[in-house]
Order: C-alpha cells, then structure tokens, then sequence
C-alpha cells in the first residue's frame, strides 16, 4: 500500500472496505445478509420508520432488494447469530462478539450502579423484575406488572420503574434482548439468550480493544485514531493509543499520510489496515441511512466526502435546511446528494420530500438515483413514486422519473 494517499484514493479504500467495490447479488440470499454484516461488524439501531428503519438500510445499500424477513430471521432466531449490545451506541453484532464488550458493560455498571444512581436506589424492583424473567422467560415491559410501576417514573425518558430496571439490566449484560414484537423489545435473562461458553468467555480489556481496533481499522480501510475510537464509542485515549501501537508494530497496521486530513494544522496521523485494497476505479451507486458506517462518524464523512451532515429530526421544521430525515446518494465514488424520503403505505407511494445535490455530481446523477429510488420503492412494496418541489435535484429527479407524480411540501427557506 501506499505510504501517502489522495483523498480520492482513501475513499476508494474505504468504500472498497464496506463492500461498495462489488456488483450487488442477483438475488441476496441469507449467505449475503450474513457476509455482508460480518464486514461491517455491527447493525447500529434506530427507532425511526419513516422510510426504514436504519437497521435494515446497510444491507439495502450493499445488496439491493433483499427480503427483510430474512434480516429477521437472521436477528430475532431463538438462539440468534446476533445479539443487541451497546456496541456502536446500540446495535446488533455477531453473538460471538458478546465478550469483547464486557468491558464496556463493566465501565457502565460502574457509571449507572453506583452508590446513589436510580439503580441502587431500587433495587428492590430490579430484583423483583429479575425473578420474573427468571419464572417466566423472555418478556415485553407491557406482561410485567409492578404495583410501583406508575408511581415511581425514573429520569430516562420517564420510563416506569419496570423498563427502567430491565434497561439498567441490559446495560450490564444480565439481561439480553430475545426479540422485538414491532419494535418493542423482549427481554430475557442473558443465560437464556446467549450460550453458556459464550457468556462465559472472558476477554481482557486490553485484548478486547486491541481485537475491537483491529477490526474498526479492517471495517474503515484507512482511518484516523478518531474513526478507529468511534467505530465502537472507545473513550479511553491511552489504551486506544496502546493499541494502534501494538498493531502497527504486528503489521497489522500500516502508517499513512492522506493529503488534505489535518489535525492543527499538520497532516493528521493515519493508518491503513494489511487487509486494505485500493481499487482503480469505484463506481456504486446507493441510498445510504445516516447511520451506515461509511457517514456515521460526521467528522470522517466531511473529510472523505467534503459531506456535512446534520440529522434535523429535531429541528423545529421552519428551520430545517434539507427535511426531516435525510439519506445521503452515494454515486460513482462520492456522496453527491441526499433525498428525503417517506414511505406512504396507505397511498402505496413512495414520496421524495425533498432532494438536494452536493458538489462534483456527475451528468449521470439524476439517472442512477432514479433507478435507486425504483428499487426502493419495490424494496418497501410500494407501487408508485412522488417527487416534491423541495430542493435543486428534485426537477432532475422529475425528469427522469416520467413515472412518478408530483406533489408539494411545506418548504421554507435554509437559515444557515
């Protein structure tokens, strides 16, 4: 590999790493849901369903229109290959990797279980909801009922007493998630989810860093020390240096300059895994969530990318520069725009809120995001396309999609 890289050239790296150099499936078969998680390492979870829910976009994105029955099949299984942990915030990984975030479990134990915390000042109620899942086995909040589940609101999100003990459970790993009914969790004793050599496999923290390193730099292709902290949220700065270290020193990591990452004012410092390929060429075409692992890290996706991204969920709508949840295009070998999108189920119609171009778009642009859009749209099963008038890339759009409707949206003005 080289030892100093365009900026092109690390985002040829980086998607060649997330799987972005390669064809899409035919037909994706659980062998491609499988292998393509294993690439990434982690499904990171959101609640929001305005289109999909940001789980099952990754696999979208990579290998076009699966069934997402087979994703839930996959995930919620009785004896599952993956297992919710907080891992990248929360997420799904591989079952197996349940010990290399002991650490972390043990590190919230510590910030959530101490002396004078919600948790130690009940645990009464976290006993008593321990027996239950102990006598009757995996359940919702809603099938646990407490005389103080009302009365005593805890601070997180105002959930009762009952969500609160389970949640604080599940932070330390004595419980694990069996399911979800929707998107409503079901909770079980960890035991009774997760195989016994699996629960009792105890990784170092050391060990389990410098393993959790190894693999955000493999995910990443090239990365700085701050991608390879955020991939999985590692805040202790002298053990992920100690571990860069160890691994460059293995081989496993190769020292590198890209030209134009800067840390006060001087080339930032970088490294590219042994694994690492530089492709020629990249040429993909995908509709990303904003929490696919190639833009997740908001910092890494303005150097890669020159992509500035704020989630404006939470934004009062009069301010709201590009809509309510917008989903980078990722084009060629560049993020060239993003489109609001919503899935209509009523009207059966897929509706692009709004669409927005990002610089150095090529001619192509408006074609191949048609075609991502169509997919999309049959993805969801949803028979029909609108496109607003909200944004410089919906006319395009329009033109292109001769198909699709047109429909307005209360628009205002970027205060930037």
């Amino acid at each position: 590999m080289k030892s100093t890289l365009s900026i092109p050239e690390a985002r040829r790296i980086a998607l060649a790493a997330q799987g972005f150099a390669r064809p899409r499936p035919a037909v994706a078969s659980a062998r491609h849901l499988r292998s393509t998680i294993e690439r990434m390492g982690v499904l990171q979870i959101d609640s929001v369903n305005i289109f999909a829910r940001s789980h099952y976009m990754p696999l979208f994105s990579r290998v076009g229109a699966y069934d997402p029955a087979a994703l839930d099949r996959l995930l919620f299984a009785r004896r599952p290959p993956y297992v919710e942990s907080w891992a990248h915030v929360a997420s799904f990984i591989p079952v197996g990797d349940w010990g290399l975030f002991g650490f972390r479990r043990e590190d919230l134990r510590r910030k959530y279980g101490r002396g004078g915390s919600w948790y130690a000042e009940n645990r009464d109620i976290v006993d008593w909801v321990r027996a239950e899942l102990a006598a009757r086995g995996p359940l919702r909040p809603a099938q646990i009922d407490h005389d103080a589940k009302e009365a005593r609101r805890g601070p997180w999100w105002d959930w009762d007493v009952v969500k609160n003990a389970l949640e604080h459970l599940f932070l330390f790993g004595e419980v694990a998630i069996a399911g979800r009914r929707g998107f409503e969790r079901r909770y079980a004793l960890a035991e009774q989810v997760i195989a016994s050599h699996i629960l009792d496999a105890d990784v170092p923290r050391a060990d389990a860093l410098r393993e959790l390193i190894a693999r955000a730099a493999r995910a990443y292709g090239v990365a700085t020390a701050s991608d390879l902290a955020d991939y999985w949220r590692i805040t202790d700065r002298p053990a992920l240096k100690a571990a860069i270290g160890e691994l460059e020193d293995d081989g496993v990591l190769q020292p590198v300059t890209v030209r134009g990452w800067e840390l006060a004012g001087r080339p930032a410092p970088a490294w590219v895994h042994a694994d690492a390929v530089l492709p020629r060429r990249v040429d993909a075409s995908a509709i990303l969530t904003p929490f696919d692992p190639l833009v997740w890290f908001r910092g890494r996706a303005e150097r890669l990318f020159d992509f500035e991204y704020r989630i404006e969920i939470y934004t009062p709508e009069p301010k709201r520069r590009f809509g309510y949840y917008s989903l980078p295009v990722l084009v060629g070998d560049d993020v060239v725009g993003r489109v609001d999108l919503k899935a209509d189920r009523a009207a059966s119609t897929l509706l692009v809120q709004s669409a927005w171009w990002e610089h150095g778009r090529p001619d192509d642009a408006a074609a191949r995001l048609a075609e991502e859009l169509r997919l999309a749209a049959a993805w969801r099963g949803l028979e029909r396309i609108s496109v607003s008038r909200w944004g410089d890339a919906t006319d395009d759009l329009a033109d292109v999609l001769p198909e699709a409707a047109r429909h307005d949206v209360r628009t205002f003005a970027a205060q930037v």
